[in-house]
C-alpha cells in the first residue's frame, strides 16, 4: 500500500527506494525523534530550491551524526516521487533508522530515509497577495544551540502551540523563548518592515534557518533591501510597520492582522515580495 486518498495523506510514498507504507516499530525516529525532516515545494512536477534543501539536510546529518544519503541517489527519488504531479509538497524524513532499547545511538546507524509526496491545500495561493491573520503563542519556544537552524524531528512545542487556536481564520502563531524573545511561527519564519528596512530574529539558540529565509536574505541583499538579524520581542513587533512570513511551501505570506492589529499591507517592500513569491516556486 504506497498511496491513499484521504485528503492530507500521501499519495506515493518511498521508504529506502521502495514503494511502501511501514517501517520498523524499532526505528530511533519514532523512539526518540532521532532525525530529521524537510518540507518541499513542488511545481510542475519538480522540487523548488532543491539544492537549498539538500544543504540544509546534510547540515543536519552532520550535526546529529546521522549517515546522509548518497545525494544523487536520494535526488533521483524525489524527482521519481514528485514527476507528473504538477504542484505540490514533497516530504522527507531522515532516522538513524533502527536500534535497540535506550539513548545511545547504534554504532554503526543504517539511517532509514522516508520521501512522501502530498497535495497543496488549493485555497491558500491567494493569501501572498491579500496576507492572513497571527496571533501571539503561550507555549514558549524551546532553545538549545546543538540543535538550532536544522529541522530535526522533535517538534513538540510546535504542536502544542498550534493546538492554541482552531479559528481557521487565523493561519499563523508567533512563538517566543523564556525571555521574550521572537524565534518565529509555528512553521515560519517571520520578517519584521520597520519602514526601511528588514528584521529578523536569529537562528543560533532556536528556530529553523529555513531554506526561504535564508533565500530572502539574499534577495534582500541583492535589492539593496537592508535586512537586520536582531532579537525582537512583542514590543518591537508592535511596533513594525508591517510583516510577513515565509516556509518553504507558502513562499511568503503578508501579515494584514497580528492579534487584533491590522497592517497597511501597501507599506511592505512588494518588490522583494513579488521576486521572492516567484523564486520560491521555481524548480531545481
Amino acid at each position: 500500500m504506497g498511496s491513499s486518498n484521504r485528503i492530507g495523506w500521501p499519495s506515493r510514498i518511498l521508504i529506502d527506494g521502495q514503494a511502501g507504507d511501514r517501517i520498523s516499530v524499532l526505528d530511533r525516529g519514532l523512539h526518540y525523534g532521532d532525525g530529521l525532516f524537510e518540507t518541499v515545494r513542488v511545481s510542475y512536477g519538480r522540487p523548488c530550491q532543491w539544492s537549498r534543501h539538500l544543504n540544509r539536510l546534510s547540515l543536519g546529518a552532520e550535526r546529529l551524526g546521522i549517515p546522509m544519503p548518497d545525494t544523487a541517489v536520494l535526488s533521483a527519488e524525489a524527482a521519481e516521487v514528485s514527476r507528473g504531479r504538477g504542484d505540490g509538497i514533497l516530504k522527507i524524513i531522515l532516522s538513524r533508522g533502527g536500534g535497540g532499547r535506550g539513548y545511545r545511538p547504534p554504532e554503526p546507524a543504517l539511517s532509514t530515509r522516508l520521501l512522501m509526496a502530498y497535495s497543496l491545500v488549493s485555497d491558500q495561493e491567494h493569501l501572498w497577495r491579500e496576507g492572513v491573520i497571527a496571533r501571539y503563542c503561550q507555549t514558549p519556544a524551546s532553545i538549545n544551540p546543538a540543535l538550532a537552524g536544522i529541522k530535526h524531528l522533535n517538534r513538540l512545542d510546535s504542536v502544542l502551540a498550534r493546538a492554541e487556536w482552531c479559528d481557521p481564520a487565523i493561519a499563523e502563531g508567533l512563538m517566543f523563548d523564556a525571555s521574550g524573545s521572537l524565534v518565529g511561527g509555528t512553521m515560519t519564519n517571520v520578517f519584521s518592515w520597520d519602514g526601511s528596512r528588514l528584521l529578523t530574529p536569529p537562528v543560533d539558540q532556536g528556530g529553523i534557518a529555513g531554506t526561504i529565509r535564508g533565500l530572502t536574505l539574499e534577495l534582500a541583499a541583492r535589492a539593496s533591501v537592508d535586512c537586520l538579524v536582531t532579537r525582537l520581542d512583542r514590543g518591537a513587533l508592535d511596533q513594525s510597520q508591517g510583516l510577513f512570513l515565509t516556509n518553504a511551501v507558502i513562499g511568503v505570506w503578508p501579515v494584514r492582522e497580528l492579534q487584533g492589529r491590522r497592517f497597511d499591507l501597501g507599506s511592505l517592500p512588494w518588490g522583494l515580495l513579488t521576486t521572492l513569491y516567484q523564486a520560491a516556486r521555481t524548480p531545481g
